[in-house]
């Protein structure tokens, strides 16, 4: 039977998973707690990761060698970059990018990680159609699109409008490049489920604790379809 990883930052991200997961044991490794057990007869590995990119790359390193996993869904909310995004709408990665890394001053354009073949992340297809699948089935709203992760809560117009230009991205977090970069390098199949909670921009700090828990039910929820036909 097939393992699927499902990650998310925050409990609010991870927490319904984990109340529909008939579990079978809990393990812990670096801090953190992997709920195993089953759902929709199929084999789960749950784990809120933390906020950032390191504690993201660490948790996603964790579930391949400990868990083996043979896939992994990384599940929450996001500021909204694309035009048109409203609030609960879902964006499922086509790639993932890190907006943040800049080694400019060696020469390399912004976005570029060096030494590696591609600092673009490309999301498995499979996963991204069953995604897109369980979009449809659930009645919601999204596009596919590139995510762009980094170390910062965009809630600034400027950067907001930064990122766009440099990058392109659908959206804005802080985790799914490092989890992206990390199923790249283990040659595992990766997507990303993000459901918009603000708008990236000035209003963001605001918006997002006030829409956070319906953005987390919505991208639970496309994760939750997507599971019954993995």
């Amino acid at each position: 039977m097939k393992t699927i990883g499902i990650i998310g930052a925050m409990d609010i991200e991870i927490q319904r998973i984990r109340s529909m997961l008939n579990v079978v044991t809990t393990k812990t490794a670096a801090g953190m707690d992997f709920t195993v057990g089953l759902l929709e007869g199929k084999s789960v590995v749950a784990a809120m990761c933390g906020v950032g990119k390191v504690n993201a790359a660490v948790c996603t390193q964790i579930m391949i060698d400990m868990f083996a996993v043979d896939c992994i869904i990384n599940v929450g909310v996001a500021g909204g970059l694309a035009p048109g995004l409203e609030i609960g709408d879902i964006v499922i990665s086509t790639d993932a990018i890190q907006h943040d890394m800049n080694v400019e001053g060696l020469g390399y354009p912004k976005g570029v990680i060096p030494d590696m073949e591609s600092s673009v992340f490309k999301a498995d297809p499979y996963l991204t159609e069953k995604a897109e699948n369980a979009l449809a089935d659930c009645g919601l709203k999204g596009i596919k699109g590139r995510v762009a992760a980094g170390d910062v809560f965009v809630c600034d117009q400027a950067l907001k409008d930064s990122i766009i230009k440099d990058f392109g991205g659908a959206c804005c977090e802080m985790e799914g490049g490092a989890i992206a970069q990390t199923c790249v390098l283990n040659n595992l199949p990766f997507v990303i489920i993000r459901a918009i909670s603000d708008s990236a921009d000035d209003s963001g700090s605001m918006d997002y604790p006030a829409f956070k828990e319906l953005a987390a039910a919505n991208s639970e929820r496309i994760v939750h379809h997507m599971i019954k036909n993995i």
